[in-house]
């Protein structure tokens, strides 16, 4: 069979998109910008810098696990700064330690000195690999058609997380607050080695939605 005979090849596919609301266990990846800033502990070629605002962000991917949109991916910006004040790197912590407290099963008002460990990261490295439990929106791309998005975590004081990351609730630990499960590792989920990334000059999703 000759490659160039392509009546062989798969039929492209097209997707609806998934629906606003939809929650669903995805897999964070990041895709490395080559931006560092050591000054702030961003080393390994993790972040990106927009040419065109200045804004630093990483450039997420996410691809759900299982369920009716298993296999699908998602795209999304975590915002580290801006030159136009501190909230979209407020945002951008919030958004981080939402999805450490989904992926490692900490309760947001647990204030044990265990819960306020798995909060601790090494480095971008360790949100490689992650996987919580995401809220899927739908907003405007850069051509003004509709996209998927994520802008919120499901963390373990929402009603559906158990069911879909596969955990149990626990007791109180001690330290957090009342009614507080204790913070126990997800089944499965191990805390990824930091790595260096190979950098890269290109600025995946162009600006990012914020400052659209």
């Amino acid at each position: 069979m000759s490659f160039f005979d392509f009546n062989t090849a798969d039929q492209q596919q097209s997707f609806d998109l998934i629906p606003k609301g939809t929650l669903a266990r995805v897999r964070m990846s990041i895709k490395p910008g080559g931006f560092d800033d050591p000054s702030q502990g961003w080393t390994g070629g993790w972040a990106t810098q927009s040419h065109d605002t200045g804004a630093v962000y990483l450039a997420c991917e996410g691809v759900v696990m299982e369920g009716p949109f298993a296999r699908r991916k998602v795209w999304w910006n975590i915002g580290l700064y801006s030159a136009k004040g501190p909230t979209w790197g407020n945002m951008g912590r919030t958004f981080v330690r939402a999805a450490l407290n989904s992926a490692r099963n900490i309760h947001p008002g647990d204030n044990s000195p265990q819960a306020q460990a798995a909060r601790r990261i090494s480095g971008f490295g360790d949100l490689e690999g992650l996987e919580f439990v995401a809220r899927f929106d739908i907003e405007k791309d850069g051509r003004g058609e509709d996209k998927n998005t994520i802008k919120s975590v499901i963390e373990p004081d929402h009603k559906d997380y158990a069911a879909i990351m596969g955990v149990a609730p626990r007791g109180n630990p001690g330290g957090g607050q009342s009614g507080a499960p204790a913070a126990v590792a997800a089944p499965g989920y191990t805390p990824p080695a930091p790595a260096a990334r190979p950098a890269s000059s290109s600025v995946p999703g162009g600006k990012p939605a914020w400052a659209q």
